[in-house]
C-alpha cells in the first residue's frame, strides 16, 4: 500500500496537450491539415497564384484541366481567365467571410442569448419573438432578398450570411444561462452585490464559450457553402474579386462535354474547395466531441 501511495504521488498529472491527443483522432489531423493548407493559401495568394485572376486571355478560352507542369493546370473560364490563379486567390476571400460571419454572428447570438437567459421574463419574451420572426424565413431566400436590395460587396454580403447565423448562438447560450443564473455562486454572487452586468460577464459567459465554439466551427464551414451559393445564384463580391462574379452565366458550360471534365474548372471558381473546407471542419469538430 504504501508504494502505491509513493507512485500515485510522484505520478505526474497529464497537462493540456496530453489530455487532447487521445482525442485527436486520424480525421482530426486530415481534417486540420486540410484547414491549415488552405489558410497558408489564402494568405500567400498572391505569392502562389501563376496568372492574376482577372487576367482574361481570350484566345484560351474554356481550355479543359491540363495537369501539374502546363500553362493551366486546372484550365480556364469562359473568359480565359485562370482557374487555379481563380482559387487561390477566391480562398483568401472564403476564408476572410467564413471568420467575419463566425465572430459577428458569435458576438451579437451570444450576447442576446445570454441577456435572454439570465434575465428571462418580458426580456426573454421579446428576444425569443425576435428569434422566430428571423427564423421563419428560408435562409438562403432571405440571403438572396438581402443581396437584391442591397447590391453586391463584401460588407453586404458578410451581413445577408450574419442574419440568420446568430440564432444558434442565441438559442443554445438561452438555454445554458436559464441554468447558470440558478446556480450557488451565480446567487453568492447576487447576494455579495454583483451587478447583472458583472455577474453575466465574469460567471454566465465563461461556461457558454466552450459550447459556442463548437457551434462556430460547424457555423464557419456552412459560412462557406453559403457564401458559394450566394455567388451562384446572385452576385455575392464585387466582380473584381474572383468568387463575385455571379456563376450563372456559366452553367451550360457545366453540362458541356467538349473537351473532357470542363465542368470542375467553371464550379471550383465559384467556391474555392469549399466542399472539402466544409468536410474537413467537421472532422476536426466530431473527433475532439468524442
Amino acid at each position: 500500500m504504501q508504494s502505491l501511495t509513493l507512485e500515485s504521488a510522484t505520478e505526474k498529472t497529464p497537462g493540456l496537450v496530453g489530455r487532447l491527443v487521445p482525442r485527436l483522432h486520424a480525421k482530426a489531423f486530415t481534417g486540420g491539415l486540410i484547414v491549415l493548407t488552405f489558410i497558408v493559401v489564402g494568405i500567400l495568394g498572391p505569392a502562389l497564384a501563376p496568372y492574376d485572376p482577372n487576367k482574361q486571355e481570350l484566345t484560351a478560352m474554356t481550355k479543359p484541366p491540363q495537369g501539374i507542369g502546363s500553362l493551366h493546370v486546372l484550365g480556364t473560364d469562359n473568359l480565359g481567365r485562370d482557374v487555379l490563379s481563380r482559387v487561390i486567390y477566391g480562398a483568401r476571400v472564403s476564408l476572410l467571410v467564413a471568420f467575419a460571419v463566425v465572430f459577428i454572428s458569435g458576438f451579437v447570438g451570444i450576447s442576446l442569448g445570454a441577456i435572454s437567459g439570465y434575465f428571462g421574463g418580458k426580456t426573454d419574451f421579446l428576444i425569443q419573438k425576435l428569434v422566430e420572426v428571423v427564423w421563419a424565413f428560408p435562409p438562403l431566400l432571405l440571403g438572396i432578398t438581402i443581396m437584391a436590395f442591397l447590391g453586391q460587396g463584401l460588407f453586404n454580403l458578410i451581413l445577408a450570411l450574419v442574419v440568420q447565423r446568430w440564432i444558434p448562438y442565441c438559442r443554445v447560450v438561452r438555454g445554458q444561462a436559464l441554468s447558470l443564473r440558478t446556480r450557488e455562486f451565480v446567487v453568492a454572487s447576487r447576494c455579495l452585490g454583483a451587478r447583472n452586468a458583472q455577474i453575466i460577464l465574469r460567471h454566465i459567459l465563461p461556461n457558454v464559450i466552450q459550447t459556442s465554439l463548437v457551434i462556430g466551427t460547424f457555423a464557419m464551414a456552412s459560412a462557406i457553402i453559403a457564401e458559394a451559393s450566394l455567388s451562384f445564384w446572385v452576385s455575392g463580391c464585387h466582380p473584381k474579386f474572383p468568387p463575385g462574379a455571379p456563376c450563372s452565366p456559366t452553367r451550360a458550360f457545366i453540362s458541356a462535354r467538349r473537351g473532357g471534365c470542363r465542368s470542375f474548372p467553371v464550379s471550383a471558381s465559384s467556391s474555392p474547395c469549399s466542399a472539402l473546407i466544409f468536410s474537413a471542419t467537421r472532422s476536426v469538430t466530431f473527433s475532439i466531441r468524442v
